[in-house]
């Protein structure tokens, strides 16, 4: 199955477990990777025979950037499902959700949750 990959994206959020992480908000990453066929999208040229990229960049911006979860792990599933949802061209989609900065006393670079949806494992 061919990929579309959006890397990174980076948004200003209010998730987390911690009164000042919903308060004072931080930054969060997001990497989504959709599988879907792109033969004819390849062959035609023809925006209408893919995923819009720029639209669910929309998306996710929405979803990290409005109501604010506890947990990485629900924002990433909600994610997921807005993309399976709304996009019946992707059959598996991908996505890791990333706190860079997490207020967790020690020394790291980030922590992350990736999860997998599919249509057939909804």
């Amino acid at each position: 199955m061919d990929k579309i990959f959006l890397n990174e994206m980076e948004f200003y959020g209010y998730h987390g477990v911690l009164t000042g992480e919903k308060q004072i908000g931080q930054r969060f990453r997001a990497t989504v990777v959709m599988s879907v066929d792109l033969k004819q999208a390849g062959q035609t040229d023809d925006l209408q025979e893919t995923i819009n990229y720029a639209e669910v960049y929309q998306l996710c911006k929405k979803i990290v950037e409005g109501s604010g979860y506890n947990l990485i792990e629900a924002l990433a599933e909600h994610i997921a499902s807005e993309i399976l949802t709304q996009y019946s061209k992707v059959q598996e989609v991908n996505v890791t959700v990333t706190k860079p900065d997490p207020p967790i006393p020690g020394h790291y670079q980030s922590v992350a949750v990736e999860i997998t949806r599919s249509r057939t494992n909804d």
